[in-house]
């Protein structure tokens, strides 16, 4: 699953004493152990310019207004980060138990949008790996008038006794955003949280998506 990034600035030690101006040996000394007491705050301030933090400890995707809170159902954020920095590209991940993850990935839009041909990377990937496509259409992911339609596709990857494993994937154009989620779970057992976790994504994007944070 994917980490959300970090940076931190590196700082030269020699350009310190320069500007400082002060040749003394305890000068630096103090200086350099400031210097490190700050070095995660430069840290969180990077990785805030992508996400800023918001009410119950939930995310709030900067560019897009989408917030991700800290649960979603039975779901536990675990990471927030960019899945593709130049394009702009963010995502939160999501896991419950049983080895039931979800992933939300928000995409910047420059013009029209085909879910399908968006999501063809994932699809090739889940194809090598021996998944098999079971299920593909649009289906209502929100209501309201009209309601949101997205795209998806379900691979089933495994089968143990009675349960499916399976990955849904969906993708939904929202204003200027595309919204895409992965949904890893076992049918019929998990098929409760999958549910609950793909309309209270769409949900949100459609309350939180080009407001302000």
């Amino acid at each position: 699953m994917m980490r959300a990034r970090s940076s931190v600035t590196s700082v030269s030690p020699w350009c310190i004493k320069r500007e400082t101006n002060d040749p003394r040996p305890e000068v630096l000394a103090i200086v350099l152990s400031l210097l490190f007491a700050t070095l995660p705050a430069v840290a969180q301030t990077v990785a805030g310019d992508t996400f800023a933090d918001g009410k119950d400890g939930a995310k709030v995707h900067v560019a897009s207004g989408f917030v991700c809170p800290a649960k979603i159902g039975a779901f536990e954020r675990d990471a927030v980060g960019e899945s593709d920095p130049q394009a702009g590209v963010g995502f939160c991940a999501y896991g419950a138990l049983d080895g039931v993850y979800g992933t939300i990935k928000l995409i910047p839009l420059h013009g029209a949008y085909d879910a399908k041909q968006s999501l063809d990377g994932d699809f090739a990937e889940q194809e090598g790996t021996g998944g098999k496509p079971v299920a593909e259409g649009n289906i209502t992911v929100a209501p309201g008038t009209p309601p949101l339609v997205a795209y998806a596709r379900t691979y089933e990857t495994a089968k143990l006794e009675d349960l499916h494993y399976r990955v849904l994937f969906t993708g939904a154009a929202i204003g200027n955003w595309a919204v895409e989620t992965t949904i890893e779970f076992a049918e019929p057992r998990d098929v409760p949280d999958e549910m609950g976790f793909l309309h209270a994504v769409y949900a949100a994007a459609r309350r939180g998506i080009g407001k302000t944070p």
